[in-house]
């Protein structure tokens, strides 16, 4: 539209914009904002990460499954060959958080009274007294897991599960936050006692540990040469407290997970029931976890909703040590992982 400007005489000539110019003036005044403040929780994660990695070099999924299973307050079994770092992992994460720590180390002659505890008879007041084991603590480390009998390992069902221990027909409620971290060597079989699939179900993820490549080596041998008389553990210092984690944990149940997602992970664990690759299959506790552990995982990265990438990256170290593949199959080299991640390719993703 043209007009007479009085003042200076002139024509000057008015603009309309165009709706897209509208549509993209509007679009950069919107921000999102996510439902839950995540910030502080990304960020202590960062932080983890950074003191851990000031001792560990790489194994950056080992760290970042191990903070998934705490936030999602799982536990883990954590497998390599020796020297690979899985004890000293666990130790650093738990002297990176100002909670209660305590280390078993699992042999043929532990009893469960070693671990949960003992009644011990008092003199003075003519009573049995409780005498509370290393397993009443927040987070436990467990080394070796698989070198105690059968009749050990069982002692820990109940408080993995439950987060409470039953003796004499008492019941003791252990503190939040807890974890239990266990470790395992998978080549040397002599001397050790296979974890049934009722006990590696209670773990959320099981974490395969495997070498370092040229670079890291490097790396490894740089820092032990540098440390000199140093101790490595020291290097790492305390800064989340036991009321911190409760809360990252109580942000993560709230993370968002549309229905159709729902049904994806569902989809994934009927269909290992399904294969024929595989004699055993997933149980509706193994959905749950991997449901728990996107969760977590979409949090640390600061998002307040689950995508299909987020269970993607759950459904392995949730799934390998929860099927069994059929014999025929074993002894073809075929492994539970090469079969979950076929169904992964298989399973179609929802959009």
């Amino acid at each position: 539209m043209e007009e007479l400007n009085p003042i200076e005489g002139q024509t000057s000539i008015e603009h309309t914009p165009t709706p897209e110019v509208i549509q993209e003036e509007t679009t950069q005044d919107l921000k999102f904002t996510n439902r839950l403040d995540l910030s502080e929780l990304q960020t202590n994660v960062q932080k983890m990460k950074a003191e851990i990695g000031k001792v560990i070099v790489g194994q950056t999924d080992m760290v970042d499954m191990l903070l998934a299973s705490l936030l999602a307050k799982g536990h883990s079994l954590i497998e390599g060959v020796p020297g690979v770092a899985k004890t000293i992992t666990a130790k650093l994460m738990a002297k990176s958080l100002s909670v209660g720590f305590s280390r078993i180390q699992f042999t043929p002659d532990l009893m469960p009274s070693d671990i949960l505890g003992t009644s011990v008879f008092n003199l003075k007041s003519t009573e049995f007294e409780f005498k509370k084991g290393p397993i009443f603590n927040n987070m436990i480390l467990i080394d070796e897991i698989n070198r105690a009998p059968a009749k050990t390992q069982a002692a820990l069902f109940e408080v993995m599960e439950e987060q409470q221990i039953t003796i004499d027909g008492n019941y003791y409620k252990l503190e939040s936050p807890f974890m239990v971290l266990a470790t395992q060597n998978p080549i040397e079989q002599e001397g050790t006692y296979r974890l049934p699939e009722a006990q590696l179900d209670r773990f959320l993820f099981k974490i395969d540990v495997g070498y370092p490549n040229l670079e890291e080596e490097i790396e490894i041998l740089m820092r032990e040469h540098n440390l000199q008389d140093g101790v490595k553990t020291d290097a790492v210092t305390p800064f989340l407290t036991a009321e911190q984690i409760i809360k990252y944990q109580a942000l993560v149940t709230q993370v968002l997970v549309e229905e159709h997602l729902l049904k994806y992970i569902a989809d994934l664990i009927v269909a290992t029931r399904n294969n024929q690759f595989l004699y055993l299959g997933a149980s509706p506790r193994a959905s749950i976890a991997i449901l728990k552990a996107s969760k977590a995982f979409a949090a640390m990265t600061g998002r307040d909703f689950v995508t299909p990438e987020d269970i993607k990256r759950a459904a392995i170290p949730v799934l390998h040590h929860r099927v069994i593949v059929a014999p025929e199959r074993e002894m073809e080299g075929i492994t539970s992982s090469d079969v979950i991640k076929q169904i992964i390719e298989n399973v179609e993703i929802p959009r």
